[in-house]
């Protein structure tokens, strides 16, 4: 329920972050501002008391995180990407999260895997492992198959996960409406709206259905993509809160002795992926939303390996053009027609100077042009980009939070495998190929052939809705000339017509 019973959780939540150190730890992170800081600790010391005391064992920031729940380590798992932001450090302590946190005990796993698949696991598996990765939503068994000895990766999810998430979630809902009623100006950014869509993935993540459904999309559309690999589904062994897929060997994303140990170029990797989100972005729009080096592994011939499809992204083909716009025109230094984007796209109001924002755009992409990673303060580019936001009215479009956040992401993965990247060099020739392929003459001619062949599916209806359209003209008061419902048909009769004249004249058929 979402009542101001919740503000028992919010209070706790600042509680626990200055009982165990972590609220001083993530406002130096963060570089917070000397108001910021006497404001927070000063609302949170006098209930310290009242915080989780969590594992003393691990450094604050984690410490807390782990005790406050799943929805916040999912926060701290993003942060352990972006040691840019975060400091080196605490972006070290914090990849704990990804898949190192503390296991349920293996009879739990096993009890959860015989109720979903209603067989037991001695009947399914020869070997069944203790659990090798831990997560906040679910843990990972490594098993043996019964019959075909094939090794697969075995997911279950969490005991009470799903009451976990709920009461976090609950109290989120009730932040974000307070804080919508307190502060007016944060309503562009559109916080319940945000957390509702928060709320959307979770419930995604909790049904791994949804997952292994996911898993075999996303390898069917990747199948070709050189340097990658999706571990192939095992449909008979998954269910709602268990499921499995092929094991995967390879070296952990984050392990960087490793991976050079193994004699792997870094910087092809860091470019690698980079490129393949790009692509996947683009080309599918169908993207691994949860990039982080916990979720990704590298093969001993150097190829990424890609796990945990609990979290994925789906943009539209327009939104994909969009994008794909916006990124050529900043390689390209062209900050009007970025700009011009963003208003026919709706991402600017309408009534702000367009001349203006292009300015604003320019002061954002050329101190960082032609620079590599190491040469870019991350955490100052967020903080101007978000001015300019503001000052713009631009609001918070939450069909590319997913989108956002992923490319946040992976720009820190690919910078922690190479230091010294430069996004835009990378992501020329993949934003260059889908420009090409999808903006121009030969966009036009498909997406008329597209149009023609959804108008085609009512060809056999035409004539019935035109008798009917006749009938209905025949029986109403006159109307001026050219008014009437039948010109409509017509004038999807003679589109479609054209439409397909014009797709099969570039050989769209």
């Amino acid at each position: 329920m979402r009542g101001p019973h919740n503000i028992w959780r919010l209070v706790r939540t600042g509680a626990t972050l200055e009982r165990t150190g972590a609220m001083r730890v993530v406002l130096d992170a963060f570089n917070a501002p000397a108001p910021i800081r006497v404001l927070a600790r000063s609302l949170a010391w006098p209930f310290r008391w009242l915080g989780l005391r969590g594992d003393p064992n691990l450094p604050p920031a984690t410490r807390a995180l782990t005790a406050l729940g799943p929805a916040y380590i999912k926060f701290g798992q993003i942060m352990s990407t972006r040691p840019d932001v975060v400091g080196e450090e605490l972006a070290m302590q914090l990849r704990v999260l990804q898949d190192k946190l503390p296991p349920f005990s293996v009879e739990e796993a096993k009890a959860t895997i015989e109720t979903e698949l209603g067989r037991p696991v001695d009947a399914l598996f020869s070997e069944f492992s203790d659990a090798v990765a831990a997560a906040s939503i679910a843990q990972v068994h490594r098993a043996r198959m019964i019959g075909s000895g094939r090794d697969v990766a075995v997911k279950v999810l969490r005991p009470r996960i799903e009451r976990a998430f709920r009461k976090d979630i609950d109290a989120f809902y009730f932040a974000a409406d307070a804080i919508e009623v307190l502060s007016p100006a944060s309503r562009r950014l559109r916080p319940h709206d945000v957390i509702e869509h928060f709320e959307g993935v979770v419930n995604g993540e909790l049904d791994l259905r949804m997952e292994t459904a996911a898993a075999a999309e996303f390898a069917a559309n990747t199948d070709k993509d050189p340097g990658f690999q999706v571990p192939k589904v095992e449909w008979v062994l998954s269910g709602r809160r268990a499921m499995a897929l092929d094991w995967a060997e390879g070296i952990p994303a984050h392990d960087l002795p490793a991976i050079d140990a193994a004699g792997h170029d870094r910087r092809v990797l860091g470019e690698r992926v980079l490129q393949l989100f790009l692509s996947h972005a683009l080309r599918d729009g169908y993207f691994h939303a949860d990039m982080h080096q916990g979720n990704l592994k590298v093969s001993a011939t150097g190829d990424i390996v890609a796990l945990d499809f609990g979290i994925m992204g789906r943009i539209d083909e327009y939104t994909r053009r969009v994008y794909a716009e916006i990124l050529f025109g900043f390689i390209r230094k062209d900050y009007r027609r970025v700009a011009e984007v963003h208003f026919e796209a709706g991402y600017v109001p309408a009534d702000r100077d367009i001349d203006e924002f292009a300015r604003a755009l320019r002061s954002v992409g050329e101190p960082i042009f032609g620079l590599d990673a190491s040469q870019v303060s991350m955490g100052k580019l967020l903080a101007y980009l978000f001015e300019v936001t503001e000052r713009f009215g631009m609001e918070t479009r939450t069909e590319l939070i997913l989108l956002q956040r992923t490319m946040v992401v992976v720009e820190g993965v690919a910078r922690s495998l190479y230091p010294q990247i430069n996004i835009w060099s990378v992501a020329q020739p993949i934003v260059e190929q889908y420009i090409k392929q999808n903006i121009g003459p030969r966009a036009l001619l498909g997406d008329l052939a597209k149009t023609a062949r959804v108008i085609a599916r009512f060809g056999p209806k035409l004539p019935q809705i035109a008798e009917a359209a006749l009938i209905r003209q025949s029986e109403e008061p006159a109307k001026p000339r050219g008014t009437g419902p039948l010109w409509p048909i017509l004038w999807m009769t003679a589109g479609a017509a054209l439409a397909l004249a014009g797709a099969w004249a570039g050989g769209a058929f």
